[in-house]
């Protein structure tokens, strides 16, 4: 048994273990802490499409180990087998040990991989590690010539897209009735199915993978719940799911860990049930900050903000978390797509009746180069009228409106409150001084 007791072990090397790790050691810079982090590579996960799509090499999607080691920090890249909370230690792949104050868990999510006939064929992938990428970079290089994406949310688009500029035929298949189902609205989302269609991608919403056939060298048909089927050569072809995340729990599934099937219960300073044991970021349930019930918020944004209360609240310091705002963006061909908050579907079904209203003019002064059309969709409780989600559709990147809209929700805005915004306005940048499309969203919202 090591005779030294770090005051943090880290078990998690991503946007959680990393933040974590780097505010608590600026907290308390005398701290002796160590991570664990079995991958060879932190990564920066939302690239991977961009990597796949052949536009810059994959190594820039890894991440330096320096952002830890440079803040004093020990780095062991090892997997972490067994955890004692009662002796406050680990053991390590190794068998060595190493006993702690305080332990801080940043596990993270897999991609949830659906227990149907053929999914553990070598020719079917999920995307999230670096094994991965590499995978589907490997089997493109072979010459694909078909692609079967399960799963229209922002991952599984992204993916579609980088498929079908590589010149690969692809097929988007998901049990919603529209694409982003968590993200969007229909109203919304019709558009960009359109785009879809134009990009070539073959989207066929409503519809379930039930099985797969397979032989030897993979998946050689996907079978459908509508009767038909998608044939692909087992040698070239393949399978990629994008259907949700589950929490990599296994290393506690013994112990005395309060949990979900969405993760390890945490309180609002990111305590678990057991003292002196910390978690942040996709591994943990939590909650919506709209409406205070569980909620999924497995995004980077959401690891990042749990990760610096733990910290604050491990070094001593007051700090809450609120909740998932679930702040999130993308793209289908050149639209820019930002959503916050609850959509109109998810609000309903979480039991608040919604009024919604929408603006739409263009990014830049109309008279401009190079402006497109923009539009803004403002959710409201319908009793309160209080801000509780948003949408953006646009020409040019989406995530400043969208973080506005999050901002507002967190302020606990009225549709009134949001439509006195006071703006600014550039022939470059915005539409004309008379009018902005979040105001003019809130406007058209009925009384």
């Amino acid at each position: 048994m090591s005779s030294k007791i770090k005051d943090v072990v880290i078990i998690g090397g991503g946007p959680a273990g990393i933040t974590f790790a780097n505010q608590y050691k600026k907290l308390k810079p005398e701290a002796e802490i160590v991570m664990y982090r079995p991958e060879a590579h932190s990564m920066v996960y939302c690239a991977i499409p961009y990597a796949i799509e052949g536009l810059f090499d994959p190594s820039k999607v890894f991440k330096r180990d320096e952002i830890v080691t440079d803040s004093g920090i020990e780095l062991m890249r090892k997997s972490v087998k067994h955890v004692d909370l009662e002796q406050k230690q680990i053991t390590d792949e190794d068998g060595g040990t190493l006993e702690y104050r305080q332990l801080f868990i940043a596990t993270g999510a897999s991609p949830f991989r659906p227990r149907i006939p053929g999914i553990d064929a070598k020719n079917v992938f999920t995307v999230k590690t670096e094994e991965d990428m590499y995978g589907i970079i490997e089997r493109i290089k072979t010459g694909t010539r078909k692609a079967v994406v399960v799963g229209a949310g922002a991952i599984g688009i992204e993916q579609a897209q980088a498929y079908r500029a590589r010149g690969i035929e692809t097929w988007l298949i998901d049990i919603a009735s529209h694409v982003l189902p968590n993200m969007i609205d229909r109203n919304i989302a019709d558009t960009l199915q359109v785009t879809l269609n134009d990009l070539g991608i073959r989207t066929l919403l409503e519809t379930r993978v039930e099985s797969m056939n397979t032989v030897k060298e993979g998946v050689c048909a996907v079978n459908l719940s509508r009767g038909e089927f998608i044939e692909l050569d087992p040698v070239t072809d393949f399978v990629c799911f994008a259907v949700g995340m589950k929490p990599d729990l296994d290393l506690f599934e013994t112990l005395a860990l309060d949990r979900t099937a969405d993760g390890l219960v945490v309180d609002s300073c990111m305590r678990t049930s057991y003292p002196g044991v910390f978690a942040a970021g996709d591994c943990c349930s939590y909650i919506s900050a709209i409406d205070r019930k569980p909620i999924g918020g497995k995004l980077a944004t959401a690891a990042v903000p749990m990760a610096k209360v733990a910290a604050r609240v491990a070094a001593g310091k007051p700090d809450d978390y609120t909740g998932f705002y679930n702040g999130a963006a993308t793209c289908v061909g050149d639209w820019k797509i930002g959503s916050t908050g609850f959509t109109s579907e998810i609000a309903l079904k979480r039991g608040i009746d919604v009024i919604a209203g929408s603006g739409e003019m263009t990014t830049l002064f109309p008279m401009m180069p190079g402006t497109g059309p923009l539009k803004v969709r403002i959710i409201a409780e319908k009793s309160s009228r209080r801000i509780v989600g948003g949408q953006i559709l646009s020409k040019l990147p989406a995530t400043d409106k969208t973080d506005l809209i999050t901002l507002a929700i967190q302020q606990e805005m009225t549709v009134e409150d949001l439509s006195r915004l006071a703006y600014s306005a550039q022939p470059w940048q915005s539409f004309m001084p008379a009018r902005n499309a979040i105001v003019m969203a809130c406007e058209n919202i009925p009384e």
